[in-house]
């Protein structure tokens, strides 16, 4: 009460306990959050592989992507399935609206945000270590931007907080996965000193993935996993 206008204060019950109403209250807003977080995953879900991984955000990108695989979409049912991050970007502002509208705390709009920011990164990395067509150089530098797209639309959002942009960590270090050099002793160092969000079954899954841009590029050499899964051992040994 003591937050409220004077107007709102003269609608206030004089008597009154809500005691027996706590935990119905507590329990309702419980599943009122859970139902926000469904209904906002299921709006965002079908976008995040075609808007993150296959969308050409990067103007003449596609000219460098691993021969054989540029007509390659989305696995999606539908058939227009094509999304680009501006279509995340306007869902996450309709979001944002609609709970500042409805006068949400701060603290549970952040929640919300950290748990969307949390799938888009989950999703996004699981499809990437499953999919020979996306691990190459040009998807690292297409998710670098995409990323840095996403991180200015939380501070434009004031909601760059640890908690939210930290979600994207290990994302962030398989796109510079993707760009790294991958060849001699002091790569595969500065791989494991780089890719600390990422365990050593996902770095070498990537690199097993890993598809060069054309024929004067390798593949990463076995030696040079192998070289990684050594240092990896060494470092969560420390």
């Amino acid at each position: 009460m003591t937050q409220n206008t004077a107007k709102q204060n003269e609608h206030c019950l004089k008597n009154f306990d809500l005691t027996e109403y706590r935990q119905v209250l507590s329990d309702l807003s419980i599943q009122i959050y859970q139902q926000l977080i469904k209904i906002s995953e299921g709006l965002l879900q079908p976008m995040i592989v075609s808007a993150m991984l296959e969308n050409e955000s990067i103007q003449g990108l596609s000219g460098v992507k691993p021969t054989g695989y540029r007509k390659r979409t989305s696995s999606l049912a539908d058939g227009d399935n094509s999304y680009c991050l501006g279509a995340i970007i306007r869902q996450m502002n309709s979001f944002h609206t609609v709970m500042c509208d409805q006068g949400l705390d701060p603290e549970i709009i952040l929640q919300v945000f950290k748990q969307l920011f949390y799938m888009i990164n989950a999703v996004t990395l699981n499809n990437l270590l499953l999919r020979k067509d996306v691990c190459s150089w040009s998807t690292g530098m297409q998710l670098r931007y995409n990323i840095s797209q996403l991180e200015e639309w939380l501070r434009g959002r004031n909601l760059h907080q640890r908690e939210v942009a930290g979600t994207m960590e290990p994302l962030i270090q398989a796109a510079q996965l993707l760009q790294l050099k991958k060849k001699s002793p002091e790569d595969a160092e500065a791989i494991c000193s780089l890719c600390t969000a990422l365990s050593t079954q996902q770095i070498v899954k990537i690199l097993n993935l890993y598809t060069p841009l054309n024929e004067f590029e390798e593949r990463v050499t076995v030696a040079f996993i192998r070289t990684i899964q050594v240092n990896m051992s060494h470092t969560t040994h420390e």
